[in-house]
C-alpha cells in the first residue's frame, strides 16, 4: 500500500486557515514575515524532519506543498533541508482554492494501483514517531476486510506530546486528543480520488468508520506563537514543562528528536 504524507509549508492559497486575511498580500506578509519563517525553518529542521529520516519503514512519500511566491532564499533553504530525504518531494503551486490544490497535488504523486492508499497530513511544526509508517501499514492490513466495504476510513493514532522547541531545549506536555493531525491517516479505496485534505479532521467520525489506537506515543504537535490555531483572541497557552534528561533520551528514542540539536539550532543568531 502506498503511504503519502502531505505537509504544507507556508502555502499561499485561498482558504485553509482558521484565521483569514483580507487579501492575498496580507496573507503573504504574515506567512513570509522573516521572524515567522525563521521559526518555521528551525522547527521543521529539528522536529519534523528527524523522525521522517529515521522511519523504521522507509517506504513512503512526503509531499511538501508551498507557494510559487515563496521567496527564493526560502525555497533554497527548504530544498537544502530535504536533500538527504529521498522520500520528500517539493511542489510549488500558485494561489488557488486550498482543498482543490491539495487534492491535485496529492493525486499527482499517487500510483492509483489496485491497492488502498494511506494518506496523512502534518503541519511544518508536527512530527510522527519513528515507527509511524510501520504501525500505519500494520493497522491498515488488519482493517483490509472493513476497507473493502467503505470508500474511506480513518486510522487515528492519538497519543503523543504537545511540544515547544527553543534555545533551552524542549518543553512538552502529554496529549491523547483524538482526531488531531500528524498521526491521523485516511485509507482510501483504489478508485477514490478524494484525499486526506478533503476532510475536516475533527469531523471524520461523522463521515466514515474511524478507528483509534492509543497506548504508544506516536505524534508531536508543535506549540508556538505562529500556530494558525493560536492567532484568534482568547486562546490560552498550553502549560508545558521542560524535559528532564531522561525524557530527552525518550524523545530521541521515540521521535529521533535531539534536544541538544534543538538548543544549537535555536541559539544560533539569524
Amino acid at each position: 500500500m502506498q503511504v503519502i504524507g502531505i505537509c504544507r509549508f507556508s502555502y499561499l492559497g485561498l482558504g485553509g486557515f482558521q484565521v483569514e486575511h483580507d487579501t492575498l498580500q496580507d496573507r503573504a506578509a504574515f506567512l513570509y514575515d522573516p521572524a515567522r519563517m525563521e521559526e518555521r525553518f528551525r522547527t521543521f529542521e529539528t522536529l519534523t524532519l528527524p523522525p521522517l529520516r529515521a522511519q523504521t519503514d522507509p517506504d513512503f512519500t512526503l509531499l511538501i506543498v508551498t507557494g510559487d511566491s515563496l521567496p527564493p532564499q526560502y525555497m533554497d533553504r527548504l530544498s537544502a533541508l530535504i536533500a538527504d530525504l529521498p522520500q520528500a518531494v517539493i511542489q510549488a503551486h500558485a494561489p488557488g482554492q486550498h482543498r482543490q490544490v491539495m487534492q491535485e497535488a496529492i493525486n499527482s504523486v499517487r500510483r492509483f494501483d489496485k491497492e488502498p492508499c494511506l494518506q496523512f497530513r502534518m503541519d511544518d511544526d508536527d512530527a510522527v514517531a519513528r515507527v509511524y509508517v510501520e504501525r500505519l501499514r500494520e493497522a491498515a492490513a488488519d482493517l483490509r476486510k472493513l476497507s473493502r466495504r467503505h470508500r474511506h476510513l480513518a486510522i487515528d493514532f492519538n497519543q503523543g506530546h504537545i511540544v515547544r522547541p527553543g534555545p533551552d531545549g524542549l518543553a512538552a506536555a502529554p496529549t491523547q486528543r483524538p482526531f488531531t493531525t500528524a498521526a491521523l491517516a485516511l485509507m482510501f479505496k483504489p478508485s477514490v480520488k478524494l484525499t486526506v485534505m478533503n476532510f475536516a479532521h475533527e469531523k471524520l467520525p461523522r463521515m466514515m468508520p474511524a478507528i483509534s489506537f492509543t497506548g504508544e506515543d506516536m505524534l508531536l504537535r508543535g506549540h508556538n506563537d505562529y500556530n494558525d490555531s493560536r492567532q484568534k483572541p482568547g486562546i490560552k497557552p498550553v502549560p508545558l514543562t521542560p524535559l528532564t534528561r531522561k525524557q530527552e533520551a525518550a524523545f530521541r528514542d521515540t521521535y529521533n528528536v535531539d534536544a541538544d540539536q534543538v538548543r544549537r539550532v535555536f541559539s544560533t543568531a539569524t
